[in-house]
């Protein structure tokens, strides 16, 4: 997972409320000074490049909505499955492509919907989890954003966790995944959830569990 020579390739587009050209460029510096070449693509149909993913170590996808077409999502998986890390926060990950079961499956989960707004809400660490490179040392944190209330895959590694309150719906509170990991053949795949706006990663805990997640998926 560390080398001088790894290869980072940044896929970004969709909808533009998530700001993705402005979202990643924020970690473009971080991934160069840990040794990525990164390029950047604003087009899917990189994900039917089988020999440059082959030569890729971690895809960080900023994509929200959108369709995927069955070739892109085949080649997706296919590089994943061989070791190619994805990484990836908020809807350009789980509000993509919700058309293609593939690629949920490839992620691990999907947003469903979230309360009108911001919200205040806390991100809890899962004590299971409390020795895993992405939240290692990292306590409780509150932040004022977006809550996703999500579908996940059984098989993938809980991370942390948001609360939705009881309401005039939900007749208890329900603990939602928040943060994940989960392994795809011979990749690794990083999702959070946190991400909406650009002042979301000033938090100093978003920021480190980004980092470290992208840097854990990568080959």
């Amino acid at each position: 997972m560390t080398s001088d020579s790894r290869t980072a390739l940044v896929v970004r587009g969709g909808w533009d409320g998530h700001r993705p050209v402005e979202a990643t460029d924020l970690f473009l510096p971080f991934l160069a000074e840990h040794g990525f070449r990164v390029r950047t693509a604003e087009s899917l149909d990189v994900y039917e490049d089988a020999e440059a993913l082959a030569a890729t170590d971690l895809i960080v996808q900023c994509w929200t909505m959108g369709e995927i077409t069955p070739g892109q999502c085949a080649g997706l998986a296919a590089a994943v499955r061989a070791g190619t890390g994805l990484a990836g926060w908020h809807g350009g990950i789980v509000d993509a492509f919700r058309g293609s079961l593939d690629y949920t499956l490839l992620t691990g989960g999907q947003f469903l919907v979230h309360p009108p707004g911001f919200v205040h809400h806390r991100v809890s660490p899962v004590a299971d989890h409390a020795d895993h490179p992405v939240i290692a040392g990292l306590g409780a944190f509150d932040v004022h954003t977006e809550q996703y209330w999500v579908a996940t895959d059984p098989l993938i590694d809980v991370l942390a966790t948001v609360t939705f309150d009881a309401d005039e719906t939900r007749s208890r509170p329900a603990v939602v995944p928040a943060v994940w990991t989960r392994t795809w053949g011979s990749g690794r795949v990083f999702v959070s959830t946190i991400g909406h706006k650009l002042d979301d990663f000033d938090i100093p805990q978003v920021r480190t569990l980004t980092e470290r997640g992208m840097l854990w998926a990568s080959r």
